[in-house]
């Protein structure tokens, strides 16, 4: 959740994104970064600059970061990515691009730099080296997922073509990328489960979120967020991917529930709740919950069963708990950019 230009609640808040396993959050602020723990929501640590980090991204819980400045007063520029070593407190590698970087994602053994129309692959080493370079279409918000897992290597992001997304192996790059056509317009948000097993897309419209095996490209599920136009700011999965939960900028969040037709004996949220509504032949969610003010927000599952977290534009940590009846509730409310790391 970028929001260096769009944050309005003067909160020093720039950036706010999960690390790889929903766990831990980071937030790029106009005087440094904060890492926390999402659930139950922790500040886990604080490094304070005299510039502003627009962009963070997290390895798992380990001493890593990647940082790009931003803000006001940008602690670097924007064609730098800095990897900090939170151990050492200090910038242990510093990659310098003559255009501006969008996002950075980081794997074991791998750098992955987004530019506007491309990808660059760099080994995560103290003299990073190139690896290997993807063209893309337009991509100013730096739209990629890297696979969690340590043993699938996959690395998804838009295709040359608007809607479409390549999906790439980085263990063996000289095989030739699966292309999806996921969508008709531009893409807003995709998104790999634990496994890389499923891809979720979601266009500019954001009407509808697809699902794909990332094998054999074949669309598995097709979602309706709701009729109306929407800018999808998260998508995420549940651990073991029966679940879907999605973000947008109309101030909801909702849960899906991802049957899978072959493993009737599993009991999954919408086989529960009833028959599921179809809409020209999507699957309306079955949990919509609105966050209160309709603050900017992303969210994920939590730890504890069935209970979803959001992190919100205005500071706010809301956890909700819902039931195999889609009945939903609020557990937990926390201002998090209040928190210091003794509390």
């Amino acid at each position: 959740m970028n929001l260096s230009r769009r944050n309005s609640y003067h909160n020093g808040l720039l950036y706010a994104g999960f690390n790889q396993d929903q766990g831990c959050f980071a937030c790029g602020m106009e005087n440094g970064f904060r890492i926390y723990n999402t659930n139950p929501v922790k500040e886990r640590e604080r490094q304070d600059f005299d510039g502003g980090v627009a962009y963070v991204e997290m390895l798992f819980r380990c001493n890593y970061l990647a940082l790009i400045g931003g803000g006001d007063k940008p602690m670097y520029p924007a064609n730098q990515v800095v990897i900090w070593d939170d151990l050492k407190k200090a910038p242990v590698i510093q990659m310098d691009f003559n255009k501006d970087v969008r996002a950075v994602k980081l794997r074991r053994g791998r750098i992955v730099v987004l530019f506007d129309n491309s990808v660059r692959v760099y080994t995560f080493t103290e003299k990073p080296q190139q690896l290997t370079v993807f063209e893309t279409s337009h991509n100013p918000k730096g739209l990629c997922a890297s696979c969690p897992n340590s043993d699938n290597s996959l690395l998804v992001f838009p295709s040359r073509k608007f809607g479409n997304v390549e999906v790439v192996n980085l263990a063996n790059t000289e095989v030739a990328p699966l292309v999806i056509h996921a969508h008709k317009t531009t893409l807003a948000c995709l998104s790999l489960n634990p496994s890389g097993t499923l891809l979720a897309t979601a266009s500019e419209k954001g009407t509808l979120v697809r699902v794909f095996d990332t094998m054999s490209g074949a669309q598995l599920h097709e979602l309706r967020r709701g009729a109306n136009n929407a800018d999808v700011y998260c998508i995420n999965f549940n651990v073991d991917s029966t679940l879907l939960c999605l973000s947008s900028d109309h101030g909801t969040l909702h849960v899906f529930a991802l049957q899978r037709p072959k493993d009737k004996k599993r009991p999954s949220l919408a086989a529960s709740v009833g028959q599921v509504v179809k809409y020209f032949g999507s699957t309306f969610s079955t949990i919509k919950l609105q966050i209160p003010g309709g603050a900017r927000c992303i969210c994920a599952f939590g730890s504890d069963r069935n209970t979803i977290v959001a992190i919100c534009a205005d500071g706010s940590y809301y956890k909700y708990i819902f039931d195999q009846d889609g009945k939903c509730s609020r557990d937990t409310f926390s201002q998090y950019l209040e928190m210091t790391d003794d509390k």
